[in-house]
């Protein structure tokens, strides 16, 4: 998109470059969003149509529609929005900060170490869901850390951290695997449900220390796009215009991690979102730079989208989310790594 088209806002000194393009995007995406949340809501056993939604929303519904839509569905629905923006937030931010498309949390191994810290606690010490859920935030720092030392030669660089998280990757699944021979039966199949990752069974309990997590985090993470934009263009260039490289990156990479881990702790490990959410959005924005908005509401749109699928498309059965995006992002990865290695980059 041609500078002609973004027009320049200047005031009192302070100039500001809008992208016509990209805030269009996000608000087709955010409506996208909302529909299909609302088509979620009118979901289930018992069927609602989208206008008695809108009208229960604004408070106009009978009693049995109110406490169906409120308290039954509505907690699933904004966790399913919360965990999208995150793992789409997060997405934007590994794949900037490597500067390549497949540094994804659920790629490079941060999303397994959240894993492995739910698993730990369910296996070992058959912990109750907020003890799982400190588990998952203590489990992707702990490997965040880890894999920031490893991928450290005087700077990390995009490619090592990549493959630094992708042996990660490898070596926690190979923990997980053997945590499941620990366990009981109970507890292997209680973590095999968690495992697939799933919005069933979600309430106010899940909502609440997420939104706020979000409410700290995201905008942290936004207020430093203009860094992270800067940090593509490689550390001695984003140095040489007064970003304070390492600061920046672990600022961001510490908010990215917590963000993952966070929406793993609340649905499970929901795989391919945080990776395909940001490339999507890039390609309809066609914006430079990470686009960290767009792959926020782009997430939170996909993940909306793929639980209603989940919950219709095959009829009486509901599958867990964390299916759909599964298939729906493993054929993603084979387009991706196919075009990666046309242009002769791996």
């Amino acid at each position: 998109m041609s500078l002609r088209n973004n027009p320049v806002l200047r005031t009192s000194g302070l100039s500001v470059r809008a992208d016509v393009r990209a805030a269009l995007v996000v608000a087709l995406l955010a409506l996208a969003a909302a529909g299909a949340g609302v088509l979620l809501l009118g979901t289930g056993d018992f069927p609602l149509a989208p206008g008695d939604v809108v009208a229960t929303l604004l408070g106009h519904g009978e009693p049995g529609q109110e406490f169906i839509v409120r308290e039954l569905r509505l907690p699933r629905l904004l966790v399913a929005l919360l965990v999208g923006a995150c793992l789409g937030l997060a997405g934007a931010v590994f794949q900037s900060v490597s500067r390549n498309p497949l540094g994804s949390p659920d790629v490079i191994g941060f999303g397994q170490g959240s894993v492995v810290g739910a698993l730990t606690v369910i296996v070992l010490f058959q912990g109750d869901a907020v003890q799982v859920a400190l588990g998952s935030l203590a489990g992707g720092l702990v490997t965040g850390v880890l894999i920031y030392a490893l991928a450290w030669r005087r700077g990390v660089h995009g490619y090592r951290l990549v493959l630094v998280g992708i042996g990660a990757a490898a070596m926690l699944t190979a923990v997980n695997g053997y945590l499941f021979t620990k366990a009981d039966i109970v507890d292997a199949a209680r973590a095999l449900v968690w495992l697939t990752g799933s919005l069933n069974g979600r309430d106010w309990a899940q909502v609440w220390p997420l939104l706020w997590l979000c409410a700290l985090l995201m905008p942290l993470i936004l207020a430093y796009a203009r860094p992270l934009r800067m940090l593509e263009l490689g550390d001695d260039a984003a140095g040489a215009l007064g970003v304070p490289v390492e600061r920046t990156r672990l600022v961001l990479m510490t908010s990215a991690v917590l963000l993952t881990a966070a929406a793993t702790a609340a649905a499970g490990p929901v795989s391919f979102v945080a990776l395909t959410a940001p490339q999507l959005a890039r390609r309809l924005t066609r914006s430079p730079g990470p686009g960290l908005l767009p792959a926020a509401v782009m997430g939170a749109a996909l993940l909306t989208a793929a639980d209603w699928v989940a919950q219709r498309a095959f009829g009486d059965a509901q599958l867990p989310v964390g299916v759909v995006t599964g298939v729906l992002g493993g054929c993603y990865l084979l387009w991706l790594l196919i075009g990666e290695r046309r242009a002769g980059r791996i």
